[in-house]
């Protein structure tokens, strides 16, 4: 339960927290990953997910993608804070957007041999994984998906050996011909 004062701090009659991705186009320059960032620290909001790229359809233009939590009313106020710093274009969240596509990549390192290696292996089967190394007593699996895709899979590794994860953040994009 969080304290009062806090960014996550519900009231009582307050809407409970939910998750959300966040697109914010920004012009690709020095510091601006900095001040978006501070933004979301100095005010004690989370970043549970973040991914930056320059973007190919604007010039010197970046998209910094932000997976984040918050009431209602937390989440309208990160969205108006984060549309009045200076270099950001442009703030798009895809909550309950049912034409958008969201997936991260992990690369996830088990540790097994025997029937650990053969549980394992059927696993990422059936996940569809690619292995991207392997030896006699480990492997490495690259996964693409849902983040809950990743976090079922990571679960189920985790009793047969699971020793190193690297994931790359969430990515998103709305279906069809629109660009934001």
């Amino acid at each position: 339960m969080t304290q009062p004062g806090s960014a996550y701090f519900i009231p009582e009659g307050e809407s409970p927290i939910i998750r959300t991705t966040l697109a914010v186009i920004v012009t690709n320059e020095p510091g601006v990953l900095a001040r978006v960032v501070g933004l979301f620290s100095a005010r004690g909001y989370n970043i549970e997910s973040l991914t930056v790229a320059e973007t190919d359809h604007e010039a010197h233009t970046s998209r910094i993608t932000i997976v984040t939590s918050g009431t209602p009313s937390v989440l309208t106020q990160i969205r108006a804070q984060l549309g009045r710093l200076v270099p950001v274009k442009r703030v798009i969240d895809f909550y309950g957007d049912s034409d958008a596509v969201a997936r991260e990549l992990a690369l996830i390192k088990v540790a097994g041999t025997g029937d650990v290696r053969v549980e394992a292996m059927r696993l990422a089967d059936a996940f569809k994984c690619r292995i991207m190394d392997a030896g006699l007593d480990h492997f490495t699996f690259e996964l693409t998906g849902s983040s809950k895709k990743l976090d079922d899979f990571i679960d189920l590794m985790r009793p047969l050996g699971l020793v190193e994860v690297s994931r790359t953040g969430v990515a998103t994009i709305r279906r069809g011909k629109d660009v934001i």
